[in-house]
């Protein structure tokens, strides 16, 4: 079991081990994916969104980079308050132009941070206690917290799974990625540098959330 702290604070990732093989952690060579400046830093802050996503209603974001497209179908039976926060957050463009800052080869890929460190957020938090079963499969997409928060709080950083990745049932849900998951393997395995930042930019473009 690994936890991952930064200096002053914790940073907001999973800690967990990952399930890479030695071979595999330090991404292939080149990442395929179209050339990007490194997002710049930014202070962001929101009042916190009282939106919940209708349980009835079907919500799919699409999440556009420089290394192609994917689809979170979010889950809004299980995860109204946490995807009503995404979904207020994407539609105000907040991810646009933000990167995924941290790459483990199969465990997990991660965004959404303002900063670029993995201290940023959105100037608020929600609490949504996951479900107790919940298994952090390949697809799942979930917030990341810091290590002294509760379960189920989430800012504005998200990760996607990329293996079986272990985790107990802390950390709040999004939902699943349906469609693009070769999109996501791909940035999943470029090259990372020791501190698990990508060597060449992985930008997020935009987020677009449709309901239906």
């Amino acid at each position: 079991m690994l936890a991952f702290t930064a200096c002053g604070g914790d940073d907001e990732q999973p800690a967990a081990s990952s399930t890479a093989t030695p071979e595999d952690t330090g991404g292939e060579q080149g990442s395929g994916c179209t050339p990007a400046e490194r997002p710049v830093p930014k202070d962001a802050r929101f009042e916190q969104p009282k939106q919940r996503l209708a349980p009835g209603k079907t919500y799919v974001a699409t999440v556009t980079t420089n290394c192609g497209a994917f689809e979170i179908t979010l889950d809004s039976k299980r995860a109204p308050r946490t995807g009503g926060s995404f979904k207020s957050l994407a539609d105000k463009g907040f991810y646009d132009g933000l990167g995924f800052h941290r790459i483990v080869p199969g465990f997990v890929i991660q965004g959404g941070d303002p900063k670029g460190d993995g201290s940023g957020g959105p100037g608020y938090s929600v609490v949504e206690a996951p479900p107790r079963t919940l298994k952090y499969v390949k697809g799942v997409v979930a917030m990341a917290k810091t290590g002294i928060e509760a379960a189920g709080t989430s800012g504005s950083q998200f990760f996607v799974v990329t293996g079986d990745a272990g985790l107990p049932p802390e950390y709040a849900l999004v939902g699943k990625v349906t469609q693009g998951q070769e999109v996501v393997d791909k940035i999943g395995v470029v090259p990372v540098s020791p501190d698990e930042q990508p060597v060449e930019p992985i930008v997020i473009e935009s987020v677009a959330v449709a309901a239906s």
